[in-house]
This record gives C-alpha cells, sequence and structure tokens, in this order.
C-alpha cells in the first residue's frame, strides 16, 4: 500500500493540508463510518492496517509489500484484537496509533523535504491545534471543554442546557438561522458561549454560529449536521437523536 502515491507536500502549508486529509479519513472511519469499519476488519483476515488518505479517504488493507515501504506503515493486525476486547477500548487503540501514525508520516516528510527547526516546530504547533484522534474518538475533548465552561462565568448556562435533556420532547440542536429569528441579541451571545469551544465528534472541528449542529441524546456529543448528514428539517421531526456510533452499538448484539 503506498500511502502517498497521490503527491508529496513539500511545505508546512502542504505537510499540515495533508495531515488535516488523513486525519478526517480516519476520523471518519472510527466515528461516523464505524460499521462499515468494524466489518472490514475481520479477524480471520491477514494483518490489516488502517489508511487514511489526503483525499479524506479512508481503507483497510494490508501492509505494503516494499521494503523499506515509501511511506512509514501504521499499526498492523489492527484486526485481530477487534473480537478480543469491548469495542469502544479497540477504538481507542487503533485511534491512538492512527495519531501516532500521523505524526511521522508528517514528520517523515519535514524530514525528506528538509524543514529545519523552525518549520517543524511550526507544524507541530499546527498540528498540536488540532484534537487527536483518539480525544476525538473517546470524547475526551468534550470532557475538557465542560471542565473549562463550569469554570467560566457561562459554566450555569451550559450545566442548565444538559439539565434539560431528559425532558425535551426533540433533540438539541443549533441552526444559523435561530439567531435572526430571536427578539433578544442576548440569547445568539448565550449560543456562542455555549458551544464556542465544542467540537464535532465527527470531523473534530470547532463550533461556528453559522452552520447546522445537532447533539447525541445518547453519548451528549455535538456533530455537524453534515458530517452526520441530517438537515434542519429533518431534524424538526426527530423525538430522539442517536448519532452513527450509538446506532451501531445498539445494532450490534
Amino acid at each position: 500500500m503506498d500511502a502517498g502515491a497521490l503527491y508529496n507536500p513539500r511545505t508546512v502549508e502542504e505537510v499540515f493540508r495533508d495531515f488535516k486529509g488523513r486525519r478526517a479519513a480516519m476520523i471518519k472511519a472510527l466515528t461516523t463510518e464505524v460499521e462499515d469499519f468494524f466489518q472490514q476488519c475481520d479477524p480471520e483476515k491477514e494483518n490489516l492496517c488502517l489508511y487514511g488518505f489526503p483525499t479524506e479517504q479512508w481503507e483497510v488493507n494490508l501492509p505494503a509489500e516494499e521494503v523499506p515501504p515509501e511511506l512509514p506503515e501504521p499499526a498492523l493486525g489492527i484486526n485481530f484484537a477487534r473480537d478480543g476486547m469491548q469495542e469502544k477500548d479497540w477504538l481507542s487503540l487503533v485511534a491512538v496509533h492512527s495519531d501516532a501514525w500521523l505524526l511521522a508520516v508528517a514528520f517523515y516528510f519535514g524530514a525528506r523535504f528538509g524543514f529545519d527547526k523552525a518549520d517543524r516546530k511550526r507544524l507541530f504547533n499546527m498540528i498540536n491545534e488540532l484534537p487527536t484522534i483518539f480525544e476525538v474518538v473517546t470524547g475526551t475533548v468534550k470532557k475538557q471543554v465542560k471542565e473549562k465552561s463550569s469554570n467560566s462565568n457561562h459554566g450555569s448556562n451550559r450545566s442548565k442546557s444538559n439539565s434539560k435533556r431528559g425532558s425535551e420532547p426533540h433533540p438539541r440542536y443549533t441552526k444559523a438561522v435561530q439567531s435572526k429569528d430571536e427578539d433578544e441579541e442576548g440569547l445568539e451571545d448565550d449560543d456562542e458561549d455555549e458551544h464556542g469551544e465544542t467540537l464535532c465528534g465527527a470531523c473534530g472541528e470547532n463550533y461556528a454560529s453559522d452552520e447546522f449542529w445537532i447533539c447525541c441524546d445518547i453519548c451528549e456529543k455535538w456533530f455537524h449536521g453534515k458530517c452526520v448528514k441530517i438537515t434542519p428539517a429533518r431534524a424538526e421531526h426527530i423525538k430522539q437523536y442517536k448519532c452513527p456510533s450509538c446506532t451501531n452499538k445498539r445494532a450490534r448484539p
């Protein structure tokens, strides 16, 4: 498997763009497309690896045949542990190794194209601004945001919103048009305070007030509507929203 066959990024910005594409792909495999990923990781098959590509596509495949490989290789044999541990623990393990692989690929490009100390530091800082795949998959980022918000002046607003979960007949969601319909300007500010540091459970990107978001009523993670293929119109008719990961967990025996 030549995971670098498409192109070779040569600048810090290009390497970071390559990193983000591969990262987005692997996050999809471990969250919104986890059912397909689970099925492909058959323990009866040979050593399998999870590859992420700059095009935001992922693939489960055998490792590269050439030695040494064109790029650093991801962890081998992720399929062997699939049925020997809890699914969430298995996904977390794959996520950790995926994070390590992404860094290895990024700094492989840095070494190959002669990044100096300043360039390497800038690349790492850009990468470090994003949550890791492990943090996205396990929900660690959301927990950190909750802790930070509880210490802020607006923490009570967030807690109040979460406490309403049991009595709400519809899932929690936000959409850009809501702020235009509100009579009081302060309501828009409250929405920004509540969600400003929230990260999408699928892609790991930040909340933006001009995007539609929806919250899973099971795991309480927030998602871009576009990431989970839910539109504002469809959300109006959903009594209890379950994200793809929670839906797959309940469907699987």
